[in-house]
């Protein structure tokens, strides 16, 4: 494993992240949380991220059970706040009630004293940022997180706050935790350079696009049975991918990926990675196999050939986007 700084802080994550999202406390089970857990420690991974809102806590829940065992010093654990997690007018947003409430709830089904990064998990319009962000110094300096930071926030959000942290002189964002991926692309054009300008490291999510960029899916050819795709709950996302411009894309890379000795899913996180502005890539996985695949993308270097037939392969589907 090889390990980034947070953004401008001294915090070391590991390139690959493992997270709950879709997995833990919903889909999978118990057993297969530890399971991964275990691989993940094996392998180097450090950390850990998850959300209050994944299954209405019980992602957290999940995940803090499974790292029960291990030192706490040795990873590092996010979780987040911010959709609903009841019904009343004041269960959401970033609000200084929701967000002590909320942080609170979120130690005790993680089954720990502190968390290290607690992301806002999306923009809240109907707060004051500078509420939002007093809250968030206040809990670091009860000790109650580390680092505070957000998750899918403009750059023009992410620098106004970052003027307004100065203004008051409150502890900086740390992080910022968007989507990333051959398909979505868009913190390249103004979050990336903002970012860097702040010292915001990028955790992305979804670097292998819901599993679209793991070659499971074939043009012309039924679902696998097992696939989150097949699963009428899931959400539109990964049915939006299901185009046969971006499945005849994907099998051009999975081509490249096979002639260059490594997997599809090796080459896009390792294509996420070749930007020294992402700290961390955090994948999902209900199999321990499934981990020991992606870690090895650390490994993976891109030369300018093949990045250059990368981008000759994505013009496929250029002004794609899929729903939201």
């Amino acid at each position: 494993m090889k390990y980034r700084r947070l953004g401008g802080t001294g915090l070391k994550v590991s390139e690959i992240g493992l997270g709950s999202w879709l997995t833990y406390g919903t889909a999978a089970e118990q057993k297969a949380a530890d399971a991964c857990v275990a691989q993940a420690f094996e392998s180097g991974i450090n950390f850990f991220d998850t959300a209050n809102a994944y299954n209405r806590g019980e992602g957290e829940k999940a995940i803090g059970a499974a790292l029960k065992s291990y030192d706490r010093s040795s990873y590092v654990l996010s979780t987040k706040v911010f959709f609903p997690m009841g019904d009343g007018p004041n269960d959401r947003g970033l609000s200084r009630k929701h967000i002590m409430e909320q942080c609170d709830a979120s130690l005790k089904r993680l089954g720990t004293d502190y968390i290290d990064v607690y992301f806002c998990h999306r923009f809240d319009n109907e707060t004051p940022v500078e509420e939002t962000l007093r809250a968030l110094d206040d809990l670091a300096r009860q000790g109650k997180i580390l680092y505070a930071a957000v998750s899918e926030w403009t750059a023009a959000q992410l620098s106004d706050a970052a003027g307004i942290a100065k203004r008051l002189n409150l502890r900086p964002l740390a992080s910022n935790q968007p989507i990333y991926n051959m398909f979505e692309r868009y913190i390249e054009r103004e979050v990336l350079p903002v970012s860097v300008r702040e010292g915001i490291g990028q955790v992305v999510f979804s670097p292998l696009a819901q599993g679209i960029l793991t070659g499971k899916y074939k043009p012309g050819a039924e679902l696998p049975p097992s696939s989150r795709a097949a699963n009428d709950q899931v959400n539109h996302v990964i049915k939006s991918y299901l185009q046969p411009n971006v499945l005849q894309c994907v099998a051009d890379l999975n081509d490249l990926a096979a002639g260059r000795g490594i997997t599809l899913s090796q080459l896009a996180l390792a294509w996420v990675l070749r930007e020294p502005g992402v700290s961390s890539a955090i994948i999902g996985a209900s199999k321990p196999e499934q981990i020991i695949e992606n870690v090895a993308a650390v490994d993976v270097a891109l030369d300018e050939e093949t990045l250059a037939q990368i981008e000759t392969i994505l013009k496929q589907v250029e002004g794609f986007a899929p729903m939201r």
